[in-house]
């Protein structure tokens, strides 16, 4: 079985309240897993790591052939790669965490999508983002 990821984080500021998205579905698109969760408050790009990570633990238990992650982060998407470094303190126990869970599939890619292709993870990451707003007025 090959899963397919859509990952995403958002952030209200730059550090501020943060949340995290994700969807895994199987190759008939059937949706096996999806999360919809604030973090508390972290960076954008802390959002997006902790999006892969949930998604990655949650890939796990299918065992998998292969997955794909589709992720609309330039940046997170070339530090995994290993054609950017991790120059960021913040995030680099983060890296260290997605790659490390990375390496329990035999076959993972790892694709950089536009923003309009995620739409299904952004939408369930700003819906957990806008729910814990609307509770703090």
């Amino acid at each position: 079985m090959r899963l397919e990821i859509h990952a995403d984080g958002a952030s209200w500021g730059n550090p501020g309240p943060a949340a995290i998205g994700a969807v895994i579905k199987d190759e008939q698109r059937k949706e096996l897993f999806k999360i919809s969760q604030y973090i508390g408050r972290s960076t954008n790009n802390q959002a997006e790591y902790q999006a892969v990570i949930a998604a990655l633990r949650a890939a796990t238990r299918f065992k998998p052939g292969g997955v794909i992650i589709h992720l609309d982060s330039e940046l997170i998407v070339r530090q995994l790669a290993g054609s950017y470094k991790v120059r960021s303190t913040l995030l680099r126990p983060l890296y260290a965490e997605a790659a490390e869970l990375s390496k329990k599939f035999t076959n993972l890619s790892i694709v950089h999508i536009r923003h309009e292709e995620n739409v299904e993870a952004h939408t369930l990451a700003k819906a957990a983002l806008k729910k814990f707003l609307r509770r703090k007025t």
